[in-house]
């Protein structure tokens, strides 16, 4: 019977040899996936929103386009009264030039602030957010460009109530002093756009003011604060405080 253990000296290298590449095979595969995948997580304030943690991410196809996914936690802070008030969202983010991403997505929300003004249960399917971010980094320059439209997607809003849907957009653009700190300009606005027994659209607030920024240099922890003034007649001030970790 022949022994199956029996190698020739030959056949163990060779072996040996096949293993060693599967090895370094898999760990270059491995090595890809590292660069494919990124994700980030943030912890944000302020005084509307309250307290949100939120996380991003991607996996890239090719050096041109990447699957995004993102999830906001909306339900701390005045969100506590929107029936523990989430979004999830998926989208698409292509490279456009050097520095500049155009990055579509459609968010699903749960809780009750679309579907019943808050006077309602908290169920899945509260809301959809179709939404685009524009984002630009280059060696001195950096910016944000955001469009949300929050509509309902249920009425369960209850005799004499209403539903609501949300305009939401922001844009800011800052000069990178150095790869540790830059600073820029915020511009925010939030427009209560309309319902089912909502006449008019109204403005909820219009932010204007700076921002500072500091990340690490060879990437990782970022934090930012801005703050400034409100345009909405009979507001006053904002201020907004986001710190945050890139893998």
């Amino acid at each position: 019977m022949k022994n199956l253990f029996n190698f020739k000296p030959n056949g163990v290298k060779s072996i040996l040899i096949l293993a060693l590449g599967l090895i370094l095979i898999a760990n270059h595969a491995s090595a890809q996936e590292e660069k494919q995948f990124n994700f980030s997580v943030a912890l944000n304030s302020d005084q509307f929103f309250g307290f949100y943690p939120t996380f991003q991410g991607s996996y890239g196809f090719s050096d041109k386009a990447a699957l995004t996914f993102y999830g906001i936690h909306w339900g701390g802070g005045t969100g506590a009264n929107w029936g523990n008030w989430t979004e999830f969202g998926l989208g698409a983010n292509f490279q456009a030039g050097e520095g500049l991403s155009i990055n579509p997505q459609i968010g699903f929300l749960g809780g009750n602030l679309l579907s019943s003004g808050t006077r309602g249960p908290a169920i899945f399917g509260d809301g959809i957010v179709p939404n685009l971010t524009v984002n630009l980094l280059k060696e001195k320059v950096e910016g944000q460009l955001y469009f949300g439209y929050y509509a309902p997607l249920r009425d369960e809003a209850p005799a004499n109530g209403t539903t609501l849907s949300y305009v939401h957009y922001w844009l800011n653009l800052g000069y990178r002093a150095s790869n540790f700190f830059s600073f820029g300009a915020h511009y925010e606005h939030l427009i209560n756009s309309g319902g089912s027994n909502v006449a008019t659209s109204t403005d909820v607030y219009q932010w204007l003011g700076p921002y500072v920024q500091f990340s690490k240099p060879t990437g990782g922890p970022f934090a930012r604060f801005s703050f400034g003034t409100d345009l909405v007649e009979g507001n006053d001030s904002f201020f907004k405080l986001t710190t945050g970790f890139s893998f």
